[in-house]
């Protein structure tokens, strides 16, 4: 009985559309993290005299640590923009297709 739960909610087309959407979304947010960390990494090695910049004059902070910084908070900006997402779509779309395929027991 589990087992049948279990095929026909893989089998359903609003299950393949949701797992489709959830990754397309999180292949996304990853080459987009991929992209700006190697594109920080390519920064240190072909233009460090840019990163190591003062901020202002007489300044201890590099542009460099701002950048990496930058990469931080962008990194958990990702995670809470997939958080939202998934709080707010993919989760009730699941609810719901795990509810449709319960009712066929």
């Amino acid at each position: 009985m589990q087992q049948a739960y279990i095929d026909r909610t893989a089998a359903s087309p609003a299950y393949r559309r949701l797992v489709a959407q959830r990754r397309r979304f999180s292949f996304t947010l990853t080459a987009l993290m991929v992209l700006m960390y190697y594109g920080f990494i390519l920064f240190v090695a072909l233009a460090p005299q840019l990163l190591a910049r003062p901020l202002y004059a007489g300044a201890t902070t590099s542009m460099g640590i701002v950048a990496g910084v930058g990469i931080i908070v962008m990194a958990i900006a990702m995670t809470g923009c997939y958080v939202l997402r998934a709080n707010r779509t993919f989760d009730p779309s699941m609810s719901a297709l795990l509810a449709d395929c319960r009712q066929g027991d």
